[in-house]
C-alpha cells in the first residue's frame, strides 16, 4: 500500500499507522463494484503485469497484437512436435550403455529399465488433458487478470514444465516427466492457448475469424519450429553416452521463455468502448442470419445453455475424428499404401501444413459465410472423405488418398480456429476467454478418445486376421459416423435465449460492474 498523506483516517482505535482494508465487493463471475470515490489514492499499487497497465493508449495499432499472440502460440505449439522425443526417451539407458538397437529393428530398446513407446506416449496425452482442464479452471482468471499477466504465467508454467522434465530425464524418472511436461507444462498450454485468443477477439470485432485463425495457426505451426529445433539440439548435445534429451529440453525452455515474455510485453487490451475506425456492427438482419449477438453471457450462465453443450459436442467430434489420424499418420500410410519411411515422413509434414493452413483459411472463410455454415461443411465433407479413404487405399490412389487426408486435417485445424469466433457470436465478448476455456475440455476428452478408437480398432482388426492394409477401414467408417453426429449437433444450434443474457452495464478496467 501507499504510505504517507493519502492514508485514510484512522477510525479503528488501533493506533497510528493502522491502514484499514480497501473495501472491494465482488459479486461473482468476474463482476466487481466500482471503487469508492477518492479511494483510488489508497488502493494497493498495481504491477506492470496487471490488466490496467495493459490497456492500449491512443494511437496503438491493433495489428501489433497478432504478432504478440504468435509469440505465445508458436512456442506452446511445440507440443505437437513432442513425438520427436518419444524414441530418444525410450532409449535413455541403452544410449548410456552404447547398446541401442538399429533403427530398423522393431524393438525400440531391449535394455532392462528403458521405457516403452506406450509409456512415453502418455506424456503428450497428459499435457493435452491438462490443457483442457487448466483452460476450464483458469479461464475466468485469465479474463480478470488480463492477457499480460496470463501470458507471463503461461511462460513460467510451460517453460518450467520443460525444465522439470529435463531433470526427470536426468534422473530417469518418468513420473517426474509426467509432472513436468504433462501437468505443469499442460497448465501452461491451457492458459497460453486461451489468453491471446480472447484478446484478439476483443481487438477484431470486424474479423474475429481471421484474428483467431492467425493466432491458432501459430499453435498448429509450432511443430514446424519445435521439431527441427529439438532434433538439432539433441544432435548438438549428444555424446557417446547420452542422446542429449535433457539439455535439449532445458535449452528449449530458455529460448521459449524469452519469446513468450516478448509476447507478454507486446500485448495490449482495447480501451472500453473501442471500435475499429469505420466499422459499424452488423445489421439486425445479418446478425440474426449468422446468430451474432451484441450482448453478453457470463460463463456461469453459458454452461447452463444447450448451445454450449452442443458446441462442446461439435468440437469433441471434430477433434476426435482428426487427432487419432494425426498421431498415427506415418504408420497408417506405410501399412495401407506400403510407402517408405521417408515418404511417410513427407506425408506427416504435408498434413501439418494442411492443418496449419486450414486454421487461417477456414476461420477467415467463416467471417464471410458464418460459423455454423462453416462447421456444416466440416462435417458433411469430412464424413464423405472418411468414407472414401478405404476405397482410395484399395485402389492405391496415392494422390487422392493424400489429398483426402489433407483436406480432413485442414478442417481439423479449422475447427480449432473457428470455435472461438463461434463462441463470441453466441455468447458475446466479455467472458469469451473463460467460456472458451471450459469448452476446451472437449479437446482433452477427444485427445484420449480419438487415438484410443483408432489404436484399439487397429489392434482388434489385426488380432482377427485382417491384413494391415485393411486394418484402418473400420476406423475410417466410424470416424465418418462421428462426423454425421457432429453435423446433427451443429444443425441443432440455435440463438441463446434472452434470459441468459446479462443486462448492459458499465465497466471498470475492463471488468463488469455489478
Amino acid at each position: 500500500m501507499r504510505h504517507g498523506k493519502h492514508l485514510p483516517p484512522d477510525t479503528s482505535g488501533r493506533g497510528k499507522g493502522y491502514q484499514a482494508p480497501v473495501p472491494v465487493r465482488r459479486c461473482g463471475l468476474g463482476r466487481v463494484t466500482a471503487p469508492t470515490p477518492g479511494a483510488e489514492e489508497w488502493y494497493p499499487q498495481v504491477t506492470f503485469l496487471d490488466r490496467s497497465h495493459s490497456v492500449a493508449g491512443p494511437g496503438f495499432s491493433r495489428w501489433l497484437v497478432p504478432p504478440a499472440a504468435l509469440c505465445i502460440h508458436l512456442c506452446i505449439g511445440q507440443a505437437y512436435a513432442f513425438s520427436v522425443f518419444n524414441k530418444p526417451l525410450a532409449q535413455l539407458l541403452c544410449s548410456a550403455a552404447q547398446a541401442c538397437p538399429p533403427a530398423t529393428e522393431k524393438a525400440i530398446s531391449t535394455t532392462p529399465g528403458d521405457w516403452s513407446i506406450t509409456d512415453v506416449g502418455w506424456i503428450f496425452n497428459l499435457a493435452i488433458v491438462f490443457l483442457g482442464l487448466s483452460a476450464a479452471v483458469f479461464g475466468r482468471w485469465v479474463e480478470s487478470a488480463g492477457p499480460r499477466k496470463a501470458m507471463f504465467a503461461a511462460a513460467c508454467l510451460f517453460c518450467g514444465g520443460l525444465i522439470v522434465s529435463g531433470l526427470g530425464v536426468m534422473a530417469h524418472n518418468l513420473p517426474l516427466i509426467f509432472l513436468g511436461y504433462g501437468v505443469i507444462g499442460g497448465c501452461g498450454l491451457g492458459i497460453g492457448y486461451i489468453s491471446p485468443v480472447s484478446t484478439l477477439i476483443k481487438w477484431f470485432p470486424d474479423r474475429p475469424g481471421l484474428a483467431t485463425g492467425t493466432a491458432i495457426m501459430g499453435f498448429g505451426g509450432g511443430a514446424l519450429i519445435g521439431a527441427p529445433l529439438a532434433v538439432g539440439l539433441m544432435k548438438y548435445y549428444s555424446s557417446p553416452t547420452s542422446n542429449g534429451v535433457a539439455p535439449t529440453m532445458i535449452t528449449m525452455a530458455v529460448i521459449y521463455f524469452v519469446y513468450m515474455i516478448v509476447g507478454a510485453l507486446l500485448v495490449r487490451l482495447p480501451a472500453d468502448g473501442w471500435r475499429p475506425a469505420g466499422w459499424t456492427p452488423p445489421t439486425a438482419e445479418v446478425a440474426a442470419a449468422r446468430m451474432m449477438t451484441t450482448r453478453n453471457v457470463v460463463v456461469g450462465d453459458a454452461v447452463k445453455t444447450p448451445q454450449f453443450w452442443l458446441l462442446w459436442a461439435v468440437l469433441f467430434l471434430n477433434v476426435s475424428a482428426g487427432i487419432g489420424v494425426l498421431g498415427q499418420a506415418s504408420l497408417m500410410i506405410q501399412e495401407v499404401l506400403g510407402v517408405s519411411v521417408a515418404a511417410a515422413a513427407g506425408f506427416v509434414g504435408l498434413l501439418s501444413l494442411f492443418n496449419m493452413g486450414g486454421r487461417i483459411f477456414w476461420a477467415s472463410t467463416s467471417d464471410t459465410i458464418g460459423r455454423k455454415q462453416t462447421y456444416m461443411i466440416f462435417f458433411a465433407l469430412g464424413a464423405v472423405l472418411y468414407a472414401l479413404t478405404p476405397s482410395l487405399g484399395h485402389w492405391h490412389a496415392i494422390v487422392l488418398f493424400v489429398l483426402a487426408y489433407g483436406i480432413i486435417l485442414s478442417m481439423y485445424g479449422g475447427g480449432f480456429a473457428t470455435i472461438p469466433a463461434y463462441l463470441r457470436d453466441m455468447f458475446g465478448t466479455v467472458q469469451v476467454g473463460a467460456i472458451h476455456g471450459v469448452l476446451l475440455t472437449a479437446w482433452s476428452a477427444a485427445g484420449v478418445a480419438g487415438p484410443l478408437i483408432l489404436n484399439k480398432l487397429r489392434d482388434y482388426e489385426l488380432a482377427n486376421g485382417v491384413a494391415k492394409a485393411d486394418a484402418y477401414s473400420m476406423t475410417m467408417y466410424i470416424m465418418a459416423g462421428l462426423l454425421v453426429i457432429g453435423f446433427i449437433c451443429n444443425w441443432l444450434v440455435r440463438p441463446v435465449a434472452d434470459r441468459h443474457y446479462m443486462p448492459t452495464t458499465p465497466t471498470v478496467g475492463g471488468e463488469l460492474i455489478a
